[in-house]
């Protein structure tokens, strides 16, 4: 496995991945409604100066971007037996970020939080935990698709894990059926209070937790002093929940805070959550202020 770390600098600034819907006008919006948001959202991030870009996640929600493709699913029913997709699900968008950009992250709906976006209409499965199974089965597909179209790593999005509603162990052997299928280092991303399951997702096979800590800063205290082998932490640093920007100063006291506890060789830099639910000029104008925020720190760091 190449050391995608290595090609990238102290601090590396990042994206949870959703951005604003920002659709085209004219004749083209009817041809293709949502090319339009792909390139604004790659291009908000590359004039940010962001490190690994997504391409923007700008064709639906969460669940139902994925869910909409995969054969047993219909609407949120599952009716029978999923499959994985047809075709590509997320990689004609992903390679467009790529042509415009070198390091790009692959991201996939988690199949735990996907099973609980979904109503089981079908004796087929017994339960949440058996649909996700058959859920990272298809994801797999994608994840190794991603993978070979040039994404530097992937990240699993499972929100549904600070709430208490999953069966983590089951979770994680899920999990373990995407990041096992690709070489490239694969981040989870677990928004919302970590305090009931930051232990066992530290035992998750990742290579990087994804956590939010601008809106939720005891997070940041849960995951210091604990072993963390050698795990990356994605650390939120500005709020997704809030249009207000903050200022530099603000967001780099978290920075430092994260390096304080967890050092700087260790950490990413990113927003707490997806940027999707804000206006357009709130979500760039986060990115820019927390790329300029970890210049600022990275420069005081000696050598």
């Amino acid at each position: 496995m190449t050391d995608l770390f290595a090609s990238l600098p102290l601090l590396p600034t990042t994206v949870v991945g959703s951005f604003p819907v920002e659709k085209g006008r004219g004749p083209q919006r009817f041809i293709s409604p949502f090319r339009h948001a792909v390139r604004v959202a790659v291009e908000s991030q590359m004039q940010a100066g962001i490190d690994i870009v997504s391409d923007g996640q700008v064709r639906g929600d969460m669940i139902h971007a994925f869910s909409s493709r995969l054969p047993g699913i219909r609407g949120q029913d599952v009716v029978s037996s999923v499959l994985p997709a047809p075709g590509p699900i997320t990689v004609a968008d992903t390679r467009y970020a790529l042509s415009r950009h070198r390091f790009v992250k692959g991201i996939l709906t988690g199949p735990t939080t996907l099973s609980f976006g979904l109503r089981i209409a079908t004796p087929i499965y017994r339960d949440r935990a058996d649909l996700a199974r058959d859920l990272a089965r298809a994801l797999a597909v994608e994840a190794k698709a991603l993978e070979g179209a040039g994404v530097c790593m992937l990240q699993v999005d499972e929100p549904i894990l600070s709430t208490g509603a999953a069966d983590i162990e089951k979770a994680e052997q899920a999990l373990e059926v995407i990041a096992g299928c690709v070489e490239v280092p694969v981040s989870l991303h677990v928004c919302g209070d970590l305090s009931s399951v930051i232990d066992r997702l530290l035992s998750f096979p990742v290579d990087v937790l994804d956590i939010e800590c601008a809106k939720s800063p005891k997070n940041l205290d849960l995951v210091s002093g604990r072993d963390l082998g050698k795990k990356r932490v994605a650390v939120g640093c500005v709020d997704s929940s809030d249009p207000r920007v903050e200022d530099e100063d603000e967001i780099s006291r978290r920075i430092r805070a994260a390096i304080d506890r967890l050092g700087a060789e260790r950490l990413l830099v990113d927003p707490d959550c997806g940027l999707r639910m804000l206006p357009l000029d709130s979500a760039a104008g986060k990115l820019v202020r927390m790329v300029r925020a970890a210049r600022r720190v990275r420069e005081e760091i000696p050598g």
